[in-house]
């Protein structure tokens, strides 16, 4: 089971430094419910005192008293395929980010404050763990994310109106709208199909849709007239040799099988393997200069 680290007790250090684990879920929910919810007046006694005097215990009980308000927050988002412990965690350090900016003066309570730093932090964390590729990266892109998923909870694909009417609701365009909505219909697919994976996904995995390199026509035209040409021009070069180079040469290099070995050669010519070397080091030399 997904474990999930211990509330951070200093807000002034990384939270993610911090973590340590706790243990299950439902017994880190069964912990923090334990934890008394303090009145407005706490609050800002706690609040004044890690601002004023950098007090980290009164820090630490601030962000006690509302781990239980994260825990729900992350719940609503547990749609989204993502381990709740893990948005349970982003949302703690959206939390103490809240606590370090939190003026009590301004007369709101921290648990309305700390709304949007919580939703910010688990907002990032889905966006960069719901799918492989980036699903959002513009600001309209991530609000539509969000409240297009919301809004299709029981719908199928949205009629033109329908489309219309989120778009104006949401200040974008029916375009980003209807963009959006092809995107989470989409889903992730190996580039290359697992080894076990059946026919129907090795056929539609990208990589069964790249061109092979040789399969570009100029490529394959290119390759055959200089295939023919290169032929035309050592059966050209091959004539200028005497009898004996031409068999030498023919025999040694153009066999695609069962060559002939230099002492094969030397004892039907009558003459030393060496001889034979040197024979047939000159023709090739005579080759290479005539299809120069």
């Amino acid at each position: 089971m997904s474990t999930i680290a211990a509330p951070a007790s200093l807000i002034g250090a990384n939270p993610l430094a911090l973590r340590g684990p706790l243990g299950s879920l439902e017994a880190y929910i069964e912990s923090v419910s334990r934890v008394p919810v303090i009145s407005r007046e706490q609050e800002v006694v706690l609040a004044n005192r890690y601002r004023n005097e950098q007090d980290l215990d009164a820090a630490r009980d601030l962000v006690l008293s509302h781990l239980r308000f994260v825990v729900h927050i992350a719940r609503g988002y547990a749609g989204y395929g993502l381990p709740v412990s893990d948005l349970v965690q982003e949302g703690n350090i959206g939390l103490m980010k809240a606590v370090k900016r939190f003026d009590p003066d301004v007369g709101v309570r921290l648990v309305s404050f700390a709304v949007h730093w919580i939703r910010a932090e688990i907002h990032e964390y889905v966006l960069k763990n719901w799918r492989l590729v980036k699903i959002a990266t513009t600001k309209a892109q991530r609000k539509l994310f969000f409240n297009l998923r919301k809004a299709k909870k029981n719908l199928a694909w949205l009629s033109a109106e329908e489309t219309l009417a989120v778009a104006k609701d949401l200040g974008v365009t029916p375009a980003e709208v209807s963009q959006m909505e092809q995107r989470l219909a989409a889903r992730d697919v190996a580039f290359d199909p697992a080894p076990d994976a059946d026919d129907e996904d090795a056929i539609y995995s990208p990589s069964a849709y790249l061109p092979a390199p040789d399969s570009d026509p100029a490529v394959a035209i290119e390759r055959g007239e200089w295939e023919d040409t290169s032929s035309m021009r050592l059966k050209h070069a091959l004539s200028t040799l005497d009898e004996r180079s031409r068999a030498i040469v023919e025999r040694r290099w153009l066999r695609d099988d069962d060559k002939s070995t230099l002492h094969e050669l030397a004892a039907e010519y009558s003459v030393s393997a060496e001889r034979i070397r040197q024979i047939e080091a000159n023709a090739l030399k005579k080759l290479k200069t005539a299809m120069a």
